[in-house]
């Protein structure tokens, strides 16, 4: 039995790849011949309310829904946050997307500019509005530690089979790592370690086609990372 529910499947195409060729309507990186929609560009098929689009694999990451995501606090408003998740546009989370009591006016109690979050895309339709939400299980504002980005494209490198390769990075650096979907990644630890762990992410990104890529991090780890492990 099909399962109604599932996420759907991020599908790589390339400039020529025949898209649909039905009734779904035409998005951004995607052209119409012959009553056919093909890519226009190297990206992520991405189909929602019936509108096809293909998100570049270089460029900035456009959210699906039930995403995890880790965000930053741009701006406050007295009912709402604007989040950076490394999309096109800034994220709002609501006063009542949070699992605080927010009285209007005093967000900035709660979460101020420079903050980082974990958060779930709540909504994201075919206009581009985006919304998140932090009333999910594992949600939270997350304290000190340090972000950095790479190419949401490469997150699934980064994160490794059966999360092998990032927790290989936090065994050996002794740090705490969260991996948003966006591309933008927590890491939380003594500052060497940090830097330790910041490297062998960018690594990853820079480097994802290698295939002898899990043995090179684990080398550069092994030379870099604290004395046994710890």
């Amino acid at each position: 039995m099909e399962n109604t529910n599932a996420k759907p499947k991020r599908e790589v195409v390339v400039p020529g790849d025949l898209l649909d060729d039905k009734e779904l309507r035409p998005g951004s990186g995607t052209y119409v011949q012959d009553g056919k929609l093909y890519s226009s560009l190297l990206g992520v098929k991405s189909i929602r309310s019936n509108y096809v689009n293909v998100i570049p694999l270089s460029g900035r990451y456009l959210p699906q829904t039930a995403d995890t995501v880790v965000g930053k606090i741009i701006d406050i408003g007295p009912s709402n946050w604007l989040v950076d998740i490394n999309a096109p546009y800034p994220a709002p989370l609501h006063v009542n997307e949070v699992p605080w009591r927010v009285e209007f006016g005093d967000t900035a109690r709660f979460l101020n500019v420079g903050d980082v979050i974990m958060a779930k895309i709540l909504m994201m339709d075919e206009t581009n509005k985006i919304q998140v939400t932090m009333n999910e299980s594992g949600m939270r504002k997350l304290q000190g530690g340090h972000v950095i980005q790479v190419s949401y494209s490469k997150v699934p490198r980064v994160i490794g089979k059966g999360g092998s390769m990032i927790q290989m990075i936090k065994n050996m650096t002794d740090c705490r790592v969260f991996v948003g979907q966006n591309g933008m990644i927590w890491i939380e630890g003594e500052l060497d370690n940090i830097l330790v762990a910041s490297k062998a992410i960018e690594m990853i990104d820079e480097e994802a086609q290698a295939s002898n890529l899990t043995d090179r991090v684990k080398e550069y780890l092994e030379r870099n990372a604290p004395a046994e492990g710890q």
